[in-house]
């Protein structure tokens, strides 16, 4: 059995990245799998460097310590074999509040320029979005994201990375959308139920 730290960045709890993340909280207790959850909107987490934190980084200062806040993710992440992010796409990227995560998370003597010997076994990336995937790929969208994502942030802090995309809610909009919507959700959903359940 593996254990998960899920970092969730969406405002509402009446979305559709709310009902992947419930999906996929089902899907690892179906499993035997434990976790644990960052909920960056509930937990009301700050994604805004200080100054302070700004110096430390930016002056690779990595014995300064670090704010009560990070030091708790950091301890999360360590504890854990495998990282899973869920959010939706906005503007061909993650919520502010997830990039500013990565911004004041990622610190030096942790993410970068350490001997640290923890590194997750895998890191799993489950995105929400309104068009669908092979709108995403003809665009470029999606293997910027991916690249974004699996390479930049991630890159060989995981052993292995995996970069999933379930788009097409704007099938919801117009005369029969939400007809079709339903059913591609149903198949979302049951996706992502999978995708716990194989960690």
């Amino acid at each position: 059995m593996a254990h998960v730290h899920v970092v969730y960045a969406h405002p509402s709890d009446r979305s559709f990245t709310r009902e992947v993340l419930d999906a996929f909280l089902h899907g690892l207790d179906d499993a035997g799998h434990t976790f644990t959850v960052s909920n960056l909107y509930a937990m009301g987490f700050r994604s805004e460097l200080t100054v302070e934190e700004y110096e430390r980084e930016s002056g690779y200062r990595a014995d300064a310590p670090v704010s009560d806040d990070v030091a708790a993710e950091h301890a999360r992440l360590d504890a854990a074999g495998v990282w899973v992010f869920i959010y939706p796409v906005w503007w061909a990227d993650c919520p502010a509040r997830l990039k500013g995560w990565f911004d004041r998370v990622w610190t030096v003597g942790f993410a970068y320029k350490t001997t640290r010997a923890h590194t997750a076994d895998k890191a799993l990336v489950l995105c929400t979005a309104g068009y669908s995937v092979a709108e995403l790929e003809a665009s470029g969208c999606y293997e910027a994201m991916r690249t974004v994502m699996l390479t930049d942030r991630i890159g060989e802090r995981a052993r292995a990375g995996e970069f999933v995309v379930f788009g097409g809610s704007v099938l919801g909009n117009g005369d029969g959308g939400a007809e079709r919507w339903a059913g591609v959700k149903a198949e979302h959903l049951a996706r992502v139920a999978a995708l716990a359940q194989s960690i």
